[in-house]
Formats: C-alpha cells, sequence, structure tokens
C-alpha cells in the first residue's frame, strides 16, 4: 500500500507552502480538507490563505518564528472556511519550517508537513490544545505588555531579576525561576526564585559541558521543554537526581540571546503538568527575549557606571593634608546622560614655597572627549604650579597648553582634514578656570581668571559678597594670553567659594538669579549656624571641621537635591551642566569655621578693589560691591547715597589722575548703629577743591555731594598720593533737614 494511501485513510495530507514563490502544493487528501476537490492541486498563497479562519491565519507568523528560533516543528489548530464563510471542520497542521534569507536580507519560508482533520471538543470537555480564544489572546498580550515595561525600566542585574521573579504567566504561572549566566566555560546562577536558601549550591559553578538542561540550551541556543518527569529523566539521567528533589512536574529552559550572543539561560519550574502547547511557549520565547534584552541593558548601565565611578576617582583628586588654619570642602557632581563625566574638575596643589593653590576649571562640553581633555588639563596646570610658577605665568601655560592639544589632529586623521563634528578629535575647544594660590599663615589670596564666575565670600557676619577679580579670555582661544591678578586677604571666620556655572545657571537662572540665590543659601546658613550658637549648641571639636561639608551639600541639594561627593544614578540623570564647588575657610580662634559664633563685638564687614584705568567698567562692580555690603543696612536712602559717593569718587580718579582707584570700604559696630567708612586711594598729590558748576555742567559736583551726604569726609595725604574719604553713620529713619544742613566735622 502506498504511503498517500495510508494517509488518507486516517483523513491526513500532505502540504508544501513555499513563502519565497508564493505557491501552496497539497496532494488530494490535503485539497479535500481544505473544501477542494480531492486532487492533487498548486494554489497562489491568497487562494490557500481564503480557505482558513483570519484568527487562526493571524497565529500562523509567530508560531512559524517559534519554531525557526527553536528549531521544532511548527503546530497549529486551524479552521477551515467555506465560500459562505462558515466553519468546515478543524484541521492540525504540523510542519517543518525551513529558513531562507534572500540576497537582499528578507527572510523567506517554506514549510513542508501534514494536515490532519480532528474533532472539535464537546461543551464541557477539554482538549490537550484548545484553540486560541478572545480572552486568553487578551490575557496573553496584556501579560507581555506588563512584563515588557517592567523590564524596561529596571537599572540593574538586581531589579531585572526581581521582576522577573514576579511575572505571573496567564494560565501556567510558573513557581520556580532561576537565571544562569554563562561565562567563558561556566555557567552559574546569577538569580532565582521559589527555592530555599542554599539550594542553588549544586548548580552555583558548572561546566557548559555538563548534562544539564540550561548548559545544553545555552549550547545549542535551543529551547528545552520537559513536559514530565518521566521526559527530564530520560534526556538528563545524570542531573535528574538533582531536579527530582524540587517535587516539579514541568520545565522550562531557554537561552537569553541578545543579537546573536548567548548570555545564559532561563528556567522556568511548574508544579503542575503543562503540555507547553504553541501558545505557551510562544509566551516563554517572548519572556526569555525580553529577559535578555533588559540583562544586556543591566549589564552595560552597570559596566558604564563602574567605569564612571573609576573616570571620577582618577579624575577627580583628594583635597590632601590638612591645612593649619583653613578648611575646605568639595564637591563634583557630573551631569546626567552617557558615562555622567564632563569637563569640570577642581584640584588643590602643594606648591613649593610652602602655600598651596586652589583650582576649579570647565573645559567646553559634557561628554568623553570634555572629561579626557579636563584630566590632561587638570595634569598641565598642576606640572606648571609644582614648578613654581606665578598664577598668571601658569594660566598662560596652560592655554598654550589647551589651544596645541585642541588643534593637533587625531591618530587615524590627516593633517588639515576638516572635522565632521564639534565632538571630532580636532575639534577646538576652550576652558574657563580659576587659579588661587593661598597663604595660609597670612590668609592672602592671589587670583588669576581665565573667563570663570568670580570668587564669593562670605564675611565672618555672614554678609555674602562677589568678589570681582581681574580676567582674560578662557584657556585655549588665544595661545599667548596674558592673565593678569588680583590680590586680596581672606579674613579669619570668612568663607570663600568657587564654583563652575553648572552651580549658578541650573534650574533656567541667568548669572544674577543663580547668584541671588546661592547667596541666600550661604547667608541662612550662616544665620541658622549663629542661632545654634546663641542656643548653645555651638559646633566644637570634630563638628566643626563638618560644618564645610554640610554648607557644600547644602549648596548642591539647593539646585538638585539630596548629594553625595560624586552623585551617579536617577538624580544625575536629571543634571544640566556638571558642577564644581569648592569651599575654603579661614578659621576664627573664637568661633567654628563659618560658623560666626557668639562675638562680643559683632566682627567687621571690609571689602576691598582696585579700579584700573583701563577698566572704567569695573565701577559697576565698585556700586555693586557696597550695596552688597550694606545689604542689611537700616536706611535705604543712606545705601543710595553711599553708592553715589563711590561712583564719583572713583570715577574722579579716573578721569582727573594718571593712576588706579583702590577702594577700601569698611563696616563696624552693633546692627542699628553702625559706622560705614569708605577710602578712594590714588597716586596723585593734587587735592580734591570744591568747585561751583552750573546748571548744564557734567562734573565738579564731587566735593558738594559729600557735603551734602555724608556724616563726615576728608582728605589724607599719603607719601605718594592722597586718600578721601567719607563715613555714615547708621541711623533707623532719615535725619531732618536740619541735621542734613550741619554735617558732622571730620575726626
Amino acid at each position: 500500500m502506498r504511503t498517500e494511501d495510508v494517509l488518507a485513510a486516517i483523513a491526513t495530507g500532505l502540504w508544501r507552502w513555499d513563502n519565497a514563490c508564493g505557491t501552496v502544493t497539497l496532494d488530494g487528501e490535503a485539497a479535500r480538507l481544505l473544501g477542494l476537490p480531492a486532487e492533487p492541486v498548486v494554489l497562489p498563497e491568497a487562494a490557500a490563505r481564503a480557505r482558513f479562519h483570519p484568527v487562526d491565519w493571524n497565529e500562523i507568523n509567530g508560531i512559524v518564528n517559534l519554531a525557526v528560533a527553536e528549531g521544532t516543528l511548527a503546530e497549529a489548530r486551524l479552521r477551515i472556511m467555506d465560500e459562505d464563510g462558515r466553519v468546515l471542520r478543524t484541521v492540525r497542521s504540523r510542519s517543518k519550517p525551513l529558513e531562507n534569507r534572500t540576497a537582499d536580507g528578507r527572510v523567506d519560508y517554506e514549510l513542508v508537513g501534514t494536515i490532519q482533520e480532528i474533532a472539535e471538543p464537546q461543551p464541557g470537555t477539554t482538549a490537550a490544545h484548545t484553540p486560541i480564544t478572545g480572552d486568553w489572546r487578551r490575557s496573553r498580550e496584556a501579560f507581555l505588555l506588563d512584563a515588557g515595561r517592567a523590564l524596561a525600566e529596571a537599572r540593574s542585574t538586581a531589579e531585572v531579576l526581581r521582576v522577573a521573579a514576579s511575572l505571573s504567566m496567564p494560565g501556567f504561572s510558573p513557581d520556580g525561576l532561576a537565571v544562569f549566566g554563562a561565562e567563558g566555560d561556566r555557567l552559574s546562577v546569577i538569580g532565582h526564585h521559589g527555592h530555599a536558601p542554599g539550594d542553588e549550591g549544586p548548580f552555583a559553578e558548572m561546566a557548559l559541558d555538563t548534562d544539564y538542561p540550561a548548559a545544553e540550551a545555552v549550547r545549542t541556543g535551543r529551547a528545552i521543554y520537559l513536559p514530565t518527569p518521566e521526559e527530564y529523566r530520560r534526556r538528563f539521567p545524570v542531573t535528574w537526581p538533582l531536579a527530582q528533589g524540587f517535587g516539579r512536574a514541568s520545565w522550562a529552559f531557554l537561552p537569553l540571546i541578545v543579537a546573536g550572543r548567548t548570555l545564559g539561560a532561563w528556567m522556568a519550574a511548574f508544579k503542575h503538568p503543562v503540555t507547553f502547547s504553541p501558545d505557551e511557549r510562544s509566551v516563554l520565547t517572548t519572556v526569555a527575549r525580553m529577559l535578555a534584552q533588559a540583562l544586556q541593558r543591566a549589564g552595560v548601565a552597570e559596566s558604564e557606571r563602574e567605569l564612571t565611578t573609576g573616570l571620577q576617582r582618577s579624575m577627580m583628586p583628594q583635597l590632601g593634608p590638612e591645612i593649619p588654619g583653613m578648611a575646605i570642602a568639595a564637591r563634583y557632581v557630573p551631569t546626567g546622560g552617557g558615562l555622567q563625566v564632563g569637563g569640570d574638575w577642581y584640584d588643590m596643589i602643594p606648591l613649593p614655597s610652602g602655600r598651596f593653590a586652589l583650582v576649579i576649571g570647565d573645559v567646553q562640553g559634557h561628554d568623553v572627549r570634555a572629561a579626557g581633555l579636563m584630566g590632561q588639563l587638570r595634569i598641565a596646570v598642576r606640572a606648571y604650579a609644582s614648578e613654581g610658577h606665578r598664577p598668571d605665568a601658569v594660566l598662560s601655560r596652560a592655554s598654550r597648553f589647551l589651544a596645541g592639544l585642541c588643534s593637533a589632529p587625531a591618530p587615524d586623521e590627516e593633517p588639515g582634514a576638516a572635522s565632521g563634528s564639534d565632538a571630532d578629535f580636532g575639534s577646538p575647544r576652550f576652558a574657563t578656570c580659576l587659579y588661587v594660590e593661598c597663604d595660609p599663615r597670612t590668609g592672602t589670596l592671589e587670583f588669576a581668571r581665565a573667563g570663570h564666575p568670580d570668587p564669593v565670600v562670605r564675611m565672618a557676619d555672614g554678609t555674602v559678597l562677589m568678589r570681582p577679580t581681574a580676567g582674560g579670555l578662557p584657556l585655549g582661544i588665544v595661545p599667548d594670553t596674558d592673565y593678569p591678578t588680583t590680590r586680596f586677604a581672606l579674613e579669619p571666620g570668612e568663607t570663600m567659594m568657587l564654583c563652575t556655572d553648572g552651580l549658578i545657571e541650573t534650574g533656567g537662572h541667568d548669572l544674577d538669579t543663580g547668584w541671588a540665590r546661592l547667596r541666600a543659601i550661604l547667608e541662612g546658613d550662616a544665620h541658622d549656624a549663629r542661632a545654634r550658637a546663641g542656643a548653645g549648641a555651638g559646633e566644637s571639636g570634630g563638628a566643626e571641621d563638618n560644618h564645610l561639608e554640610r554648607l557644600a551639600d547644602l549648596l548642591v541639594q539647593a539646585v538638585h537635591g539630596p548629594s553625595s561627593h560624586h552623585t551617579t544614578g536617577p538624580l544625575a540623570d536629571r543634571r544640566e551642566d556638571d558642577i564644581a564647588v569648592v569651599l575654603l575657610c579661614r578659621e576664627s580662634p573664637s568661633c567654628g569655621c563659618g560658623t560666626a559664633g557668639a562675638h562680643p563685638v559683632r566682627p567687621a564687614r571690609r571689602t576691598m578693589l582696585t579700579v584700573a584705568q583701563a577698566e572704567p567698567a569695573r565701577i559697576a562692580g565698585a556700586r555693586r560691591q557696597v550695596r552688597e555690603l550694606l545689604h542689611d543696612w537700616a536706611d535705604a536712602e543712606q545705601v543710595d547715597s553711599a553708592v553715589l559717593m563711590v561712583s564719583e569718587m572713583v570715577t574722579n580718579v579716573l578721569v582727573h589722575t594718571d593712576g588706579d582707584a583702590l577702594l577700601v570700604a569698611e563696616a563696624t559696630g552693633e546692627l542699628g548703629g553702625r559706622r560705614l567708612r569708605v577710602e578712594v586711594a590714588d597716586a596723585s598729590d593734587e587735592l580734591p577743591h570744591k568747585r561751583h558748576p552750573g546748571e548744564m555742567a557734567s562734573s565738579g559736583r564731587g566735593v558738594l555731594l559729600m557735603e551734602m551726604l555724608a556724616d563726615a569726609w576728608g582728605v589724607d595725604p599719603r607719601g605718594a598720593g592722597k586718600s578721601i574719604w567719607f563715613e555714615l553713620y547708621e541711623r533707623s529713619k532719615p535725619d531732618s533737614d536740619a541735621d542734613r544742613e550741619s554735617p558732622r566735622p571730620p575726626d
């Protein structure tokens, strides 16, 4: 008897579906089952497709892909329809899919198999393979969407494993899960659920050639389904005794594959029997793919975080040994995205003279190249400073170094080749920098600034001033730029802050509003410290050393929320710019660093500023300094008067002499009864004299203003030049006109 006759006797036909040619070849029995005349026929794909129920047809592609991935047969239940749309019969198809890839990368399939008529189950009975119903499909789709979302949000391997342990599959939830990781020729358990502690011991480390389902799944890249204990014992007799003790009834071992690379295997074990129908295998395979992708993403993220931490630790130096009489604190917070490294840095450099230098800078950009340039520039600045160069010489050499570094061609780039983007190796980059040489014995600070934000000083009583310093272009723009220096002293109890623009401008702020925000934080911290000291909770001992650390955290938290010395993770992802901040406090014998403890006499506020002939624009800075010095003065009109007189005095020096103007302002006394004394010195011997300008005159009113507005004023000759000064005495409300016409005589 022929094979065709035997198959026909059991209502089984043969078919061949060629997706590339778009044809379906049927023998006589297969044609009859599809509702056609019982004779061999070759049909177009569209004609054959019209014989199947649309819902069942939509499942065919997924079943074929699953069978190709697993190397198994494609099994499906299909309802055959007549021309009027009625169901004629139900058939089961079992086919071997053959995958063919065309030259253009398209994947075609050829199915060779059988079609067999099966009886529909009666109501109230069950069948081994239940047709795909709408409710089951909706449950499966909802489960896969939820699982995919949860796995996509997992940021670490531990989170991925927690999500995998919580999966509840529709209709056949496993009670035991394990994830195996493959590395080299070893397989290890990296996470499990549904087992007692220590159960993973025998499986913790095994060779890939072990006769174990997970090892075979990794070796072959094929899923292994074991629906019964007998099947497990038959296929893996060596390791069956290890699995027998768990009392499971069915097992699925699926390889975890991403982009052709096998990461490991996933085991799903069931206490109840599971037949692993095509639908169930499809769900398991989809979960395994999502799990593999989530594990790969988590591994990459963890590698990036590890690399980020290593880069930060190697590029961000320690602040070094303690300095007698001074306290230092610093923070670095990277921007979000990528490796979370950028171009901001700080450094503390011991100098041959016994002094030390503080450096803070910002290389343009937030990418890996900015971090690389930052590392090289930081080393160069440290080398120049260690050679004993002055601050201006250090920055001049650093500018030439950066310009030469950015103009060099890439190793694989021809000289003169055009850059494709700003991130290319040879594209120009610049850097801002502030270099401070500090004398811890006297508190003298000497600044050189290259396009960087000015330093901020908080005085012993909590008053915060931004100290203007002379500066030049950012490093790397013009190689031979000169950098003038500025010198002033940090008084006992005062704290200086250096920062990059990320601390100022983050959150939509510009330089002005950003400084105002920081000033409020610094002043509020000083007020809180004085309140603690007044309440008897003053800081002492080790607590004093921690004050700057708390202030550094407070500054960063005000911009981004809670932080650490080096912040990474979800918080860092929201950074708009890198942040570097350095705090330097000159300790006072009578109070903790920056706490301005309980003084019997309120410490004096004092500021000093030089306005050069070539920098008349700094007159505005002088006016701002006076306003900041008198931020809590009782009489606002007196503040306006002081600002007006300072502007007039400094302008007269620049207009009527050939030298620079040195401004010194000092406020002493208790609140409500303070004295402001302002001196403007120059190198000219010519004394001011009273003039009588006309209504349209643009000058000549300086002395008249002093007589009208100052409580006291005068001129003190000096060895080379003179000093013009005035004093204002704080009052809670303006004096009467009579009082203003009779100023107090000079002391």
